[in-house]
C-alpha cells in the first residue's frame, strides 16, 4: 500500500532548478531517507510532500492515502504566539491525548474543582492512564519539564524537542522529519533511533546522521542535479550502489564524448543543404551534445589551509570548577593537551559542555583553578551562536572582509575567490547575498571563516548541524590530517567515532570521565554497567553461607519459596493501593463541598497512586515471568 506519492513535481526559483518533474513513492512501513547537498532542495521537497508548499509543473500531484495520518517535523517549528508547551504538545485529535491534556490543565486550576472531577472521570472512562504514563516518559526522555512554560521563552533546540514530543505522542502513521537529531543530546538520539525502528512506522526524513541512515532506513533517495535516484537498503548499501552508478555514468560519458567527436566531424563536412535523413542525424547530434553538456563533474570540497606551529605548552586546565547556585557544572577538571590530540566532549543537554569550552578559551573565568594558554596557541572556535553573518553582504564580501588571501601548504597562497571555489561556492554563488543561502550553506561559509584565520587549535561546538553528508566526509578527512589539536562537542556519533582519540564524558554533578576509546565503545561500556547495577538492585539479598555444602535440590526449593513470598507481598501491596485509589475516587463524589486546595491535593494523590499501581503490576509480571 502506497502511503505517499509525488508525481512530476518541480520547484524552480528564478534560474535555480531545485528539482524537475521528480517522482517519489513511500510505501506503508518503509523508512525512506532523502540525501543531497546543502541548498539543492531537500527541505523544500519535504515541505511539498507534507502539503506545506505547492508543487509546480503541469500534471504535478501529491497524494496521501486516506488511511495515513501524517505528521511533519520541520527544522524550525512554529507554534504561534502565546502558546504554552501544554498547548503545543497536546494539540491532537486523539481523544485520550486530549483527555490527558484536560487532566493536566485541571490539576493546575485549583479554583475549579468540578473541572478536575470531570477530567478524572473522563480519564477513567477512556482508560487513558497508560497514555498519560507514556506521555510522561516521552517528555522525560526529551527533557521537557515545565508544560506550562510559554513557547516564546524557549530556545530553538527546546522548541524542536517540543515539536518532536508532540509528534511521538500523537502516534501518526506517516512521519515526515527534517533533521530530527539536531539539538538532541546523544541519549535522546539513541532513544529516538530505537523508537523509529518500530516496524509499524512509515517514515520520510532528511538527516545527516549516518548511524540513523544505517540502522533505521531501508531505502535511500538521492536528490542530485534536479533528478532523483532510488536505492534500496541502508547507508552502506547506498554508498556501494551510488559508486556503481557514478562509475557507469562516467563510462557512458566517455562513450558519448567519443561518439560526439565523430558526429562533429560529420557536421563540419556536411554541405549547407541537407536532406531529411541528414536533418534527423543533426537533431540526434544536438541531443547528444546537450546530454554531454549537462553532465556535471562532481564538485569536491578540498581543504589545504596551512596551520600555525604549536609550542611545547598548548592548553592546560588545572583543577577548574564552575557552579551556578546549587548546580555544579564542572568540578575539578584537569588536563594538559598534547600535539595532534583530538578529543570529544559528550553529555546531556545542559550538562555543562559549552561552559567547559568557554572556560578553556578564557571567555568565562572558572570558580576555582586556572587555565593556561600556550604562547603560540591560536584558537579557531566554531560555535552554534557564533554564526553572525550579515544578510546584506555577498558571499565573496564575507571572506574578503577577513582576508584577500590565505597561506597554503608548500608556500602557496590562495585568493578569497579561489578558497570559496574549493568550498563549493562557484562564481555565481559567490555573488549571492547571505540571506539567500540555505542553513547548511551558511554553516559551511561560517566554517570557512573560522578555518581561514589559520588556527592550530580547533574547538568545534556542534559543527555537523545542517551540513550535508559530502561536506561532513571531507571535513572529517581534513580533521584527520589537521596537524594541530581538535576539541569537538557533537551529537553526531559517526563523527565522534571517526575523529576522537578519547572522550571527556559528563557523568553528573560536574564530574568528567576521561574515556580512552570511541563513543560507541563508551556506550557499550555504559550499557553494560547500567545492566550490572540493575541486576544488583533487583537481586535478592545474599543468604548467609551454610556450614555444610547445601543440597542443590533444596537450594532450588528455597529460591522458589522466596519468589512465592515476593509475589504474595506485591499482590498485597497492589490490593492496598487499589483500596487507596477507591478511597480517593470516593472523596471526589462530593466535589462541590471540597475547597480548591483539597481538590488539587486529591488529584495529585490519585496520580501518584496510579503510578505506584503501574509499577507494582510491572514488578508482579517480572516475578511471575521469572
Amino acid at each position: 500500500m502506497v502511503y505517499l506519492e509525488l508525481t512530476q513535481v518541480s520547484k524552480i526559483y528564478g534560474e535555480k532548478v531545485l528539482f524537475d518533474r521528480v517522482d517519489l513513492q513511500v510505501a506503508k512501513n518503509t523508512k525512506v531517507a532523502l540525501v543531497a547537498k546543502n541548498g539543492t532542495g531537500k527541505s523544500t521537497l519535504l515541505r511539498v510532500a507534507a502539503g506545506i508548499d505547492l508543487p509546480e509543473g503541469v500534471g504535478s500531484n501529491v497524494y496521501v492515502h486516506k488511511e495515513a495520518r501524517m505528521a511533519y517535523l520541520p527544522q524550525e517549528p512554529d507554534f504561534g504566539d502565546n502558546a504554552s508547551v501544554l498547548d503545543a504538545v497536546f494539540d491532537s485529535d486523539n481523544d485520550m491525548v486530549r483527555a490527558v491534556r484536560d487532566y493536566e490543565e485541571a490539576l493546575s486550576r485549583t479554583d475549579e474543582p468540578a473541572k478536575l472531577q470531570d477530567a478524572l472521570t473522563r480519564m477513567d472512562r477512556l482508560r487513558a492512564w497508560d497514555i498519560e504514563a507514556r506521555i510522561k516518559e516521552v517528555l522525560s526522555k526529551l527533557n521537557i519539564d515545565d508544560v506550562h512554560q510559554k513557547i516564546d521563552t524557549l530556545s530553538g533546540g527546546q522548541r524542536k524537542r517540543v515539536a518532536l514530543a508532540k509528534l511521538i505522542i500523537d502516534e501518526p502513521d506517516l512521519i515526515i522529519m527534517d533533521e530530527p537529531t539536531n539539538h538532541l543530546d546523544l541519549e535522546m538520539i539513541e532513544w529516538l533511533e530505537e523508537w523509529l525502528q518500530s516496524p509499524n512506522l512509515t517514515l520520510l526524513m532528511v538527516t545527516h546522521d549516518r548511524y540513523f541512515l544505517e540502522r533505521v532506513c531501508n531505502r535511500i533517495i538521492e536528490l542530485d542535479g534536479g533528478n532523483i535516484y532510488h536505492y534500496t537498503g541502508n547507508y552502506s548499501q547506498f554508498l556501494e550502489k551510488k559508486a556503481i552508478r557514478e562509475e557507469t555514468e562516467s563510462a557512458e560519458l566517455a562513450k558519448d564524448k567519443k561518439r560526439m567527436k565523430k558526429e562533429l566531424e560529420w557536421v563540419r563536412r556536411m554541405p549547407s543543404g541537407r536532406g531529411t535523413k541528414a536533418k534527423s542525424r543533426l537533431s540526434a547530434f544536438d541531443d547528444l551534445k546537450n546530454k554531454v553538456g549537462s553532465f556535471r563533474a562532481e564538485e569536491e570540497l578540498t581543504i589545504e589551509i596551512k596551520g600555525q606551529r604549536l609550542g611545547s605548552k598548548i592548553l592546560e586546565a588545572h583543577n577548574i570548577s564552575k557552579s551556578y547556585g546549587d548546580k555544579v557544572l564542572v568540578k575539578g577538571f584537569s588536563h594538559k593537551f598534547q600535539k595532534g590530540e583530538r578529543a570529544g566532549i559528550v553529555g546531556k543537554n545542559g550538562a555543562g559542555k559549552s561552559t567547559l569550552l568557554h572556560m578553556l578559551t578564557k571567555e568565562l573565568p572558572p570558580d576555582t583553578g586556572k587555565v593556561v594558554h600556550g604562547v603560540n596557541t591560536h584558537f579557531g572556535y566554531y560555535t552554534q551562536d557564533g554564526i553572525n553573518l550579515k544578510d546584506d553582504m555577498r558571499v565573496i564580501e564575507v571572506i574578503r572582509e577577513i582576508a584577500e588571501f590565505i597561506p597554503m601548504e608548500k608556500g602557496m597562497k590562495l585568493t578569497a575567490r579561489g578558497l570559496l571555489e574549493r568550498f563549493m561556492f562557484n562564481s555565481k554563488q559567490q555573488q549571492v547575498y547571505v540571506s539567500q543561502l540555505s542553513g547548511g550553506e551558511k554553516r559551511r561559509l561560517y566554517l570557512l571563516t573560522i578555518l581561514m584565520q589559520n588556527p592550530n587549535f580547533l574547538i568545534l561546538d556542534e559543527p555537523t548541524n545542517d551540513l550535508d553528508i559530502m561536506t561532513l566526509n571531507v571535513l572529517e578527512d581534513f580533521l584527520m590530517d589537521f596537524p594541530g589539536c581538535v576539541l569537538i562537542v557533537s551529537h553526531d556519533r559517526f563523527f565522534l567515532d571517526k575523529l576522537a582519540h578519547h572522550l571527556f564524558v559528563f557523568e553528573g554533578d560536574g564530574k568528567l570521565k576521561d574515556w580512552n576509546g570511541t563513543y560507541s565503545e563508551y556506550r557499550e561500556y555504559a550499557r553494560h554497567r547500567e545492566q550490572e547495577e540493575s541486576d544488583k538492585s533487583t537481586a535478592p539479598p545474599a543468604a548467609a553461607a551454610p556450614a555444610a555444602t547445601p543440597n542443590p535440590e533444596k537450594k532450588e526449593q528455597v529460591i522458589t519459596q522466596e519468589q512465592r513470598k515476593a509475589i504474595r507481598r506485591v499482590e498485597n501491596q497492589i490490593s492496598k493501593l487499589e483500596a487507596r485509589k477507591a478511597e480517593i475516587s470516593a472523596a471526589f463524589e462530593d466535589a462541590a463541598s471540597l475547597d480548591p486546595e483539597k481538590i488539587a491535593e486529591l488529584g495529585k494523590a490519585l496520580a501518584e497512586v496510579n503510578e505506584q499501581i503501574e509499577e507494582k503490576e510491572m514488578e508482579w509480571m517480572e516475578l511471575v515471568g521469572d
